[in-house]
């Protein structure tokens, strides 16, 4: 028999139950043609024989979580990732002043206080004596916080009369403008910044790409976008340019799901490379900014419980109307009284259009990060049938602060992987890049492991949610292509999906975990076609 590619020598973890270990995978236009031993393969004429050397093949990776168009923008504008220190910050943030021309904004994102000493937000007086001139918004690393400067808050015209507007705080310090803006209040700001042009939109897109392919990513499901960014996707798909997979959803509610609801949506186009049958909600703020909506306060913050950053009576309308045209619903929710107020408002949906009245009975609505769950809800994403959409990453940075912003009792239902599981959920595992990383040993090893990069771990930390190393392989191949209502094409190595494959350096299935953050990208394969190799 004829195929157009074999690969050999390897190292294969299937995610098959009937089949879980293979050494040799033949492609025959663009799917899985034969999948076992090296001397059955023999039978196989192909053009390309590629000796795998050992090397360790796993079903294409997807990022159920991240930004695209945020992993570009990282990388072309101020990258404050990785500052250690608040001097470190400003020293960068004085570097790019120093090569701006006056008056013109600098932008920024990346930066995280968590680790500085005493670990606390910048303030606007130490950045105005470093860019008294240049307008700056600095975006902490979550995306749910900025630190803008007095030239920043002259332009959107805010002073400490200016109210919070709903789902988003000014803060202040003694009653005066400290420079830090929460969740809806970056907007005020965010406005008066000059748009990215078309081809700066394009270049953030296409490197973001770029990066996601080296990485061992075959799938990505980009978290959220407006109609512009749509439009771009579907030009560079049309193009040509573009290899990797794309589930792509659209901002609601608002004008762009209003369209995207009348539109309808739209399944495997480009040969199989780009879906968009989501709406993403975004519905409270992030932990560490402490916007994440609690249902008691915070144990740091006394004062507050954090918010929702959309009105419940404005989503029930829009989640009707997306049963009944068949569209898939996603939901930021970190904190407990969001997920659970997300919950009933999921439920109550159902219960408004059963499933006789539905475009697609079993729905598949996701919930976006549900770090933080009381222990009475866990069981209710299974039995409503939503899928819990996690990034191990977030665990092995947040529980440095978690202990800290809720105190020891509710960290029993923080990043509860285990608990989720147990309750009979699965979980679509990412990234949430550029909040983090977005490397996949990083979110592999932090879901198996449950540790620092550095192996630390603390109290609260909960080990015992640990994932093992199958079912961590399952939340980034074969639970997210459930989630993505693609589990007949991918998601693991069988006849007949779609010949989608990463090939690694080591064997993540059995090396000691510390070895998990060394292991790289060899080769990334999207259709047969290898389009990256190391």
């Amino acid at each position: 028999m004829d195929v157009d590619l074999i690969f050999v020598n390897g190292n294969v973890y299937t995610v098959n139950e009937r089949q879980p270990h293979a050494e040799a995978v033949a492609v025959k236009n663009e799917r899985i043609a034969f999948v076992g031993s090296n001397d059955d393969a023999k039978k196989f004429h192909a053009a390309r024989v590629v000796d795998l050397a050992g090397k360790t093949v796993v079903p294409g990776l997807t990022d159920s979580h991240c930004h695209i168009f945020g992993i570009g923008e990282r990388e072309m504008n101020l990258n404050l990732e990785g500052t250690n220190s608040l001097d470190e910050f400003l020293a960068k943030v004085k570097e790019r002043v120093a090569d701006t021309e006056r008056g013109k904004w600098i932008t920024g994102r990346g930066w995280i206080e968590t680790f500085w000493k005493p670990p606390q937000f910048p303030a606007r007086e130490e950045l105005d004596k470093i860019a008294p001139d240049n307008p700056l918004y600095l975006t902490r690393a979550d995306g749910h916080a900025s630190i803008v400067n007095s030239a920043a808050l002259k332009l959107a015209k805010i002073d400490k009369n200016t109210r919070d507007p709903f789902g988003g705080q000014i803060l202040k310090t003694n009653g005066e403008l400290n420079g830090m803006l929460l969740d809806n209040a970056q907007d005020i700001v965010a406005k008066n910044i000059p748009k990215p042009t078309a081809a700066e939109r394009e270049e953030a897109f296409l490197t973001g790409i770029e990066r996601e392919i080296k990485l061992g990513w075959c799938e990505i499901q980009n978290a959220g976008s407006h109609k512009e960014d749509v439009d771009l996707i579907r030009r560079q798909y049309g193009a040509g340019k573009i290899k990797i997979r794309l589930i792509n959803s659209v901002y609601g509610p608002g004008h762009d799901a209003e369209d995207f609801l009348r539109e309808g949506s739209t399944m495997n186009a480009y040969d199989h490379h780009f879906t968009q049958r989501t709406i993403k909600v975004i519905f409270d703020g992030a932990l560490g900014s402490r916007g994440a909506a609690l249902l008691k306060p915070y144990s740091d913050a006394p004062a507050t419980a954090g918010y929702l950053t959309e009105k419940p009576e404005d989503l029930s309308p829009m989640f009707e109307e997306t049963l009944r045209r068949g569209i898939q619903v996603e939901t930021h929710a970190i904190g407990d009284r969001a997920n659970r107020t997300i919950l009933d408002l999921y439920e109550k949906a159902f219960k408004a259009v059963p499933p006789g009245q539905r475009k697609i009975r079993e729905p598949r609505w996701r919930v976006e990060h549900a770090q933080i769950v009381d222990s009475a809800d866990i069981p209710r994403f299974a039995k409503l049938g939503v899928i819990p959409s996690m990034q191990p990453s977030h665990a092995i940075s947040d529980l440095f602060f978690a202990p800290a912003r809720l105190g020891i009792d509710r960290l029993a239902g923080a990043y509860a992987w285990q608990s989720f599981l147990k309750s009979g959920a699965i979980i679509c595992g990412g990234s949430d890049a550029p909040v983090e990383r977005g490397e996949p040993m990083i979110e592999f090893y932090a879901a198996v492991a449950r540790k620092s990069i550095k192996g630390e771990s603390g109290e609260g930390w909960h080990p015992e949610q640990a994932l093992s190393r199958e079912d961590a392989l399952k939340m980034f191949t074969l639970w997210p292509a459930y989630a993505a209502f693609e589990e007949k094409d991918k998601g693991k190595i069988d006849i007949g999906m779609l010949a989608d494959f990463t090939v690694l350096s080591a064997d993540i299935m059995k090396i000691a975990d510390a070895e998990i953050l060394k292991t790289r990208g060899e080769m990334t394969v999207i259709g047969g076609e290898i389009v990256y190799q190391r």
